[in-house]
């Protein structure tokens, strides 16, 4: 997708200016000066027909006089404002005041800018052309943003389907190499068995990998769905601690879980936080020396109304210098796992994603003693 670069229009001819004041002779001044540098101008003696010929004419700038019968130019303008947003024109006020009570009440209105009576043409031309070229760069910025959230959306559903996509052969791989390790075509050699170990764990990494690349593109194109019921956060813990009790064993690593009694229920998307759960202990296995001990706790602060989990791990911590980097996608710290375990750096910032859907927070400290503990707290009442 080409993206167009944000460039300064030198020429302003053709850009459309709505005039409003009930003196017509002020019209005709600002009409002479504005003519000759090729505005388009359409004027309006009062603040309810400004209303109706912006509604039709959509202009790119609006001069309004402050007093005028009916409805004055500040009411006029927050009208205006009211009904357009953030897509309505500047407004530059036309007054003979100059009270700093009036130059407030204007810019509280919405107005951008002043002019005063009588007029300076020089003034007058600068301080137009400064605010179109301003609403220039917005709409060019706008657009930019606009083409780049598309091709970001576009990477998104690219990405997704690129990974739907591998996941399936993957699956068969890893299958295939299990089904072979397990003798389902005869005995193997020492030398074939190796390999057909090597092609396992290339086949799980790759796999791994692929699921999480689904899930950033789920995440961020905004389909990450939480369906929340309630569940016993201990029970959950307990689950993903013995699941990763049989990968720690192969480090003579020990995960024990303390919950002091606590067995808190909250309304949580049961699959998701369980993903939360494993990656925590995964990397605390993962990033810990062999013969570790992995601890996670229930955390509970009542007087704030919520509940959490902590792991505790027995690694190298997280240096200060690289703080910055926890929990963005694709970051990996200095740091190495501790038995040449894969890393694809997207784990802690899916956890984050998902986390923060729950409404609660994630983060993650030093240990004084050594390790560093990852803490995820969510809300009683989210």
């Amino acid at each position: 997708m080409e993206i167009s670069p944000i460039t300064a229009p030198l020429d302003l001819k053709h850009r459309k200016i709505l005039v409003v004041d009930d003196d017509r002779l002020n019209i005709r001044i600002l009409a002479g000066i504005l003519k000759g540098e090729g505005y388009t101008l359409v004027e309006a003696n009062s603040g309810e027909r400004a209303l109706l010929a912006y509604a039709d004419f959509l202009p790119d700038l609006v001069l309004l006089d402050v007093m005028m019968p009916g409805i004055d130019g500040f009411e006029t303008c927050r009208r205006l404002n009211r009904t357009y947003g953030g897509n309505c024109a500047p407004v530059i006020f036309i007054t003979a005041k100059n009270e700093s009570d009036d130059l407030v009440e204007g810019l509280s209105a919405g107005g951008v800018d002043y002019l005063p009576k009588p007029f300076k043409a020089k003034e007058v031309l600068a301080r137009i052309r400064s605010h179109l070229q301003n609403r220039i760069l917005s709409e060019q910025r706008k657009q930019l943003v606009d083409q780049l959230s598309n091709a970001n959306a576009a990477k998104n559903r690219f990405l997704g389907m690129a990974a739907h996509d591998l996941r399936n052969p993957l699956a068969s791989i890893r299958g295939l190499a299990e089904f072979l390790r397990e003798g389902a075509v005869g005995p193997l050699s020492v030398d074939q068995l190796d390999l057909i170990n090597t092609i396992h764990s290339a086949s799980q990494s790759m796999l791994d990998l692929v699921n999480e690349l689904l899930d950033v593109a789920t995440i961020e194109s905004g389909e990450l769905k939480i369906y929340r019921e309630p569940h016993n956060l201990a029970d959950l813990i307990a689950k993903s601690v013995a699941m990763t009790n049989i990968e720690a064993a192969k480090k003579n690593t020990q995960v024990t879980i303390e919950t002091r009694g606590l067995a808190p229920v909250l309304m949580l998307d049961a699959a998701k936080m369980r993903q939360v759960i494993d990656n925590l202990l995964s990397n605390a296995v993962k990033y810990s020396p062999p013969g570790s001990a992995i601890t996670a706790t229930i955390q509970s602060a009542p007087a704030h109304g919520t509940f959490g989990f902590a792991v505790q791990d027995q690694g190298p911590g997280i240096p200060d210098n690289e703080r910055d980097k926890l929990f963005k996608d694709f970051s990996r710290l200095s740091a190495q796992p501790t038995a040449g375990e894969k890393s694809t750096g997207l784990g802690l910032a899916i956890c984050r994603k998902i986390v923060e859907a729950h409404g609660g927070i994630i983060t993650a400290e030093n240990l004084p003693a050594g390790g560093c503990e990852f803490r995820v707290l969510l809300s009683t009442n989210s």
